[in-house]
């Protein structure tokens, strides 16, 4: 760890929010991280202390509090010590969770649509012994 500032996508890197650099700057690029409150740039120099606020579609924003700097990609469980995760994030994600636990299976929800083996099965029953007009 380093006491000097860490480029912002270097660190989100580094602490594996992202598998590349190339990643965390498309996602700041697309305004997806936020650095105590503030849009930020790939080049947003990070210090210790600062607050981070991350989006990904579907998913609740994860806050997280920067407690140490890196350039370098290590191990997750020293990647885990760059950074924690503050209480309502963790309690949002946890919420969140167990809404799509609780929630209805998709494919039940769906009336109408791409008929199943069975409905083809059934359509091609009914269309063998329907009478045409032609007959």
């Amino acid at each position: 760890m380093t006491t000097a500032p860490v480029r912002l996508d270097k660190w989100l890197w580094a602490a594996r929010f992202f598998k590349t650099r190339a990643l965390a700057v498309e996602a700041i690029g697309k305004n997806r991280v936020d650095v105590n409150g503030q849009p930020a740039k790939p080049s947003r120099d990070l210090r210790v202390g600062d607050q981070l606020s991350l989006r990904e579609p579907g998913l609740p924003p994860r806050t997280v509090q920067v407690l140490g700097l890196s350039e370098i990609r290590g191990p997750a469980p020293v990647a885990q010590t760059l950074y924690t995760e503050t209480a309502e994030s963790l309690a949002a994600r946890e919420a969140a969770r167990e809404a799509r636990r609780q929630g209805i299976e998709p494919a039940q929800a769906i009336e109408h649509g791409r008929p199943t083996k069975r409905d083809r099965r059934q359509l091609a029953d009914w269309n063998r012994w329907s009478a045409s007009a032609d007959e």
